[in-house]
C-alpha cells in the first residue's frame, strides 16, 4: 500500500452514515473523570459507548452496512462473526431492517453475549476458538447460502458508521486535543480518525491495543496485514489476530500512534471505571483508560477516551475486579512467623488492626521445613488501601519483630 493512497472513507461518508443512523443509534454522553484529569494534568472525558444500544458502538457500523444493501441482497439474509458485541449489533440491526441474521461466535464466547445475540433475533452458531476462526466459518456460510457477510470492521460502510462517534465527541468536546480509542481490528479508530482528522487535523488520535493481542504494530511495519501467531487477553472484544486491508490503510494514514497495555493495566482501568466513574465496562472497553493510567504524561489534555462497550460476563467481571485489586496493590498476601503458644495469633491480629488492614483469610502452617519446633507460619490475605498502605502494613509487622515474607 502506497503512502500516497487516500483513505477509502471520507467525512461525507461519515456524515451520510449519521443521517442514516438518526433515530437508531443514541448520541451517547460525554462524562468527565476527575481521577483521570488529576493524573493527566488537564480535563479528561469519557465517551460512553457502553451506554449505546446493545451495549457497544457496534450497532452504528452494522446498521449502516445492512441498511445500504438492496432488497435482493438482503433476501438470503446476512451473516457475521463476532466475540459478542458485533454479533449483537448485527442481530439488532437486521431485526430492525426485517432481515434474517446468522452469527458465528467462538466456542468460548461469554454466555450473556450469546443469549443477548439470540434475543435480538439472530441465529447463533458456535465455531472456532477465536474470532478469526469464526470468520472463516462465516465466509463459508456466505458462499454456500448467498448471505451477505457483515464484516466486524473491514468494510467502508462499517468504518463510516463507527466514525459517527468521532462527529459526536467533537461536538461534545470542541477543545479536545487527544482522542484515545481501543483497537482490535481497527474499525472504530479508523472511523473516528476519519471524522476527527477531517475537522480537527491538529487533534492526536491514539489507538490502544492489548499487548497480548496487538496485531497493528507488526502490520504497520510490514505495510500489510500480518497475522499474530497467538493471542491471550481478557479483552476479548479487541482480540483480533489480523487487521483488515481497509482498517490498516486508515490507521496508517490517519492515526498518530498505536500503544499497547498489559493485562494488569486493563484490570486496573476496569476497576477505576466501576469505582470512580460508576461505569460498567468490559476489559476491551476500558483499554483507552488503561493507556491513560499507564502513562498519563503521554496524552495532551483535553483528552477524550472512548469506552467502547459494557457487555461483560458477570463471572468474568468478578475475576477481573479481583485481578484489578491485586494489580492496584489493594490485596496483600504475607507469610508471618509467630511463636506457637496461646495468645500470639491475637497479638498479630491486634497489630494488623492498628495498621487498619482488613483480614480476609488466615491459615496456619506447622509443616514448613524451615520452621523451628516452637514456631507457626501464618498465611495472611489482607485488604489494604493501596500499595503505600501495603508497604506500611508490612513495615509495622517487621517493627513488631515479626519475620515477614511475601506469600
Amino acid at each position: 500500500m502506497s503512502r500516497t493512497e487516500a483513505p477509502l472513507v471520507g467525512l461525507d461518508d461519515v456524515r451520510a452514515a449519521r443521517e442514516l443512523l438518526a433515530g437508531i443509534a443514541r448520541t451517547t454522553p460525554l462524562e468527565g473523570s476527575r481521577a483521570l484529569s488529576r493524573a493527566v494534568g488537564g480535563p479528561v472525558s469519557l465517551k460512553c459507548e457502553n451506554l449505546q444500544r446493545t451495549g457497544s458502538f457496534k450497532i452504528r457500523g452494522a446498521y449502516v452496512r445492512i441498511a445500504r444493501l438492496t432488497p435482493q441482497e438482503r433476501a438470503p439474509g446476512v451473516v457475521a462473526a463476532s466475540a459478542g458485541n458485533h454479533a449483537q449489533g448485527v442481530a439488532l440491526a437486521a431485526s430492525l431492517l426485517g432481515c434474517r441474521s446468522t452469527v458465528f461466535m467462538p466456542q468460548a464466547a461469554p454466555l450473556p453475549k450469546i443469549a443477548a445475540t439470540t434475543a435480538y433475533g439472530a441465529h447463533v452458531e458456535l465455531a472456532g476458538a477465536t474470532v478469526d476462526e469464526a470468520l472463516l466459518h462465516a465466509l463459508e456460510f456466505a458462499e454456500r447460502t448467498g448471505a451477505v457477510l457483515v464484516h466486524p470492521f473491514d468494510h467502508p460502510d462499517v468504518i463510516a458508521g463507527q466514525g459517527t462517534v468521532g462527529l459526536e465527541l467533537l461536538e461534545q468536546c470542541p477543545d479536545v486535543r487527544t482522542v484515545v480509542v481501543c483497537t482490535g481490528g481497527g474499525g472504530l479508530v479508523s472511523g473516528i480518525a476519519v471524522a476527527v482528522k477531517a475537522l480537527r487535523p491538529d487533534v492526536e488520535v491514539v489507538a490502544v491495543q492489548a499487548g497480548a493481542a496487538a496485531a497493528f504494530p507488526a502490520s504497520l511495519r510490514a505495510g500489510r496485514p500480518v497475522p499474530l501467531a497467538s493471542m491471550a487477553t481478557i479483552a476479548d472484544g479487541i482480540a483480533v489476530g489480523r487487521p483488515g486491508e481497509h482498517t490498516l490503510r486508515h490507521v496508517r494514514e490517519l492515526v498518530d500512534r498505536v500503544v499497547t497495555v498489559d493485562e494488569d493495566a486493563l484490570s486496573r482501568a476496569l476497576l477505576l471505571c466501576l469505582e470512580r466513574a460508576k461505569m460498567v465496562v468490559e476489559p476491551a472497553g476500558a483499554a483507552a483508560v488503561a493507556a491513560l493510567m499507564a502513562d498519563p504524561a503521554a496524552f495532551r489534555p483535553p483528552v477524550v477516551a472512548v469506552l467502547s462497550g459494557g457487555n461483560i460476563d458477570p463471572l468474568l467481571l468478578g475475576k477481573v475486579i479481583h485481578h484489578g485489586l491485586l494489580a492496584a496493590g489493594r490485596y496483600l498476601q504475607l507469610r508471618v512467623r509467630i511463636p506457637d503458644r496461646p495468645g500470639e495469633l491475637a497479638r498479630l491480629l491486634h497489630v494488623l488492626a492498628d495498621a487498619s488492614a482488613n483480614v480476609l483469610e488466615v491459615e496456619h502452617s506447622r509443616t514448613e521445613r524451615t520452621l523451628h519446633l516452637d514456631e507457626v507460619e501464618v498465611h495472611l490475605q489482607l485488604e489494604t488501601r493501596g500499595r503505600e498502605h501495603s508497604e506500611a502494613v508490612a513495615g509495622l509487622l517487621r517493627a513488631a519483630s515479626y519475620t515477614v515474607t511475601p506469600a
